[in-house]
């Protein structure tokens, strides 16, 4: 998933409905779940919208049993609207933890949590303590 992701909107829109469940449902870093392949679809064409760039190293990826966890850097500038905020046109950083059980090849559950305050503050949207002094 994160190699099309590196390829672009088109390419990670492409391989979704290879690659996830139609119910799937995928727990964000923002406290709301996808329910179904159709509402994950949006949320990944909004985040690319936003990350055109979008780039993503896997750290650490350990499997167990239906689960595999990874640890990630992503890596974007902020060129299009962000959760109703216009771009900041800032390349930003940030380290995600992503925990996926598979089940029949397929993606039915996931949960992603990412440094979100970090990724705020990189945008400008939140002063960082001490910055600027």
């Amino acid at each position: 998933m994160y190699e099309e992701y590196n390829k672009g909107k088109a390419a990670v829109l492409a391989v979704i409905d290879e690659l996830y469940a139609t119910d799937t449902i995928q727990h964000s870093s923002s406290g709301q779940d996808m329910r179904g392949i159709e509402n994950y679809k949006q949320h990944v064409s909004a985040f690319s919208s936003a990350f055109p760039d979008l780039h993503f190293t896997i750290d650490d990826m350990v499997a167990e049993g239906d689960k595999i966890a990874l640890r990630v850097t992503a890596t974007g500038t902020n060129k299009g609207a962000f959760r109703g905020i216009p771009p900041t046109n800032k390349k930003v950083t940030v380290e995600m933890i992503q925990i996926d059980r598979i089940v029949g090849g397929k993606f039915v559950e996931g949960w992603s949590r990412y440094d979100t305050l970090g990724l705020m503050q990189q945008l400008g949207l939140i002063p960082t303590p001490g910055k600027g002094r």
